[in-house]
């Protein structure tokens, strides 16, 4: 319901490039070991047969935030809080807001780089930035924006994913979580980690195009607080390209977003053609 923040648009100014990897020291050749049998494509180990399922773990979130119904109260949301990148001590105001079906509207504020905006229409991904102005979003980057936006994403509609698979349980953030892995009907893969104790989802793993060309990203999702009957997490780090941002949600309004909101900027106007 609460759109998180996509990494692209504000690494995109503010990130490193990239250091190449390290070469790792040359090691003596050995003879190469007997390949090892694959197990049969269907096959299960003891430890997969008793995870459960991708559904039963996403039902268990749906039910700790609040629930289907209380999800399906709100139509528009708009969430006010903080960014940061400790690592530079840059930060600044976000407003974050979200309406039914699949619109959306980010805003940042930060000293020394100006205004990051970006949003969906239903129809237009664009995002207006200081150094590389204003741009309209099109083929994978566009169908992922509009992803992104659905609304009640929380719900986990069937439609929206060619399937969904608990692959283990593992330790995310120093907490046992099972891991899952959410296949897009788009051909992309999402991984989620929920917590095996509260069954809140404690992260994600997520690949996404940009301007800059394709970023993963990190999340650390924590301190869920209660709005209006919902659950919802109020920290974020997000890592990538060894970069962290830090989001601080201080409050979240529902059902009062004007639908101007969502209106394109002029200078996103003049690009359509």
């Amino acid at each position: 319901m609460m759109v998180l923040l996509s990494s692209s648009s504000f690494t995109a100014q503010t990130a490193p490039s990239a250091a190449p990897p390290k070469q790792a020291p040359a090691t003596p050749k050995q003879s190469p070991a007997a390949p090892k049998q694959a197990p049969a494509a269907n096959a299960k180990t003891a430890e997969q047969a008793d995870l459960p399922s991708a559904q039963s773990i996403i039902d268990r979130h749906i039910k700790a935030i609040g629930g289907r119904g209380a999800i399906l109260t709100h139509k528009s949301t708009h969430a006010v809080g903080t960014i940061s990148m400790p690592a530079t001590g840059i930060t600044g105001p976000m407003d974050v807001y979200g309406a039914a079906p699949n619109k959306s509207f980010v805003k940042i504020s930060l000293g020394g780089v100006g205004d990051i905006v970006e949003g969906f229409d239903g129809t237009y991904g664009w995002t207006l930035q200081p150094m590389l102005g204003p741009m309209l979003k099109q083929g994978k980057e566009l169908a992922e924006k509009k992803f992104d936006s659905e609304y009640y994403s929380d719900l986990y509609q069937a439609e929206r994913y060619a399937s969904m698979k608990t692959i283990e349980k593992a330790d995310f953030d120093g907490r046992p979580c099972y891991k899952v892995s959410l296949a897009r009907k788009d051909g992309g893969e999402d991984i989620e980690y929920y917590d095996a104790n509260t069954g809140l989802r404690a992260g994600t793993i997520q690949t996404r195009e940009s301007p800059m060309g394709s970023f993963t990203a990190t999340q650390v999702i924590t301190e869920y607080k209660n709005f209006s009957g919902l659950l919802i997490p109020t920290t974020v780090k997000l890592t990538t390209m060894n970069v962290e941002q830090v989001i601080k949600i201080t409050s979240v309004e529902f059902d009062n977003v004007p639908p101007s909101t969502f209106d394109l900027p002029a200078q996103i106007k003049a690009l359509i053609k």
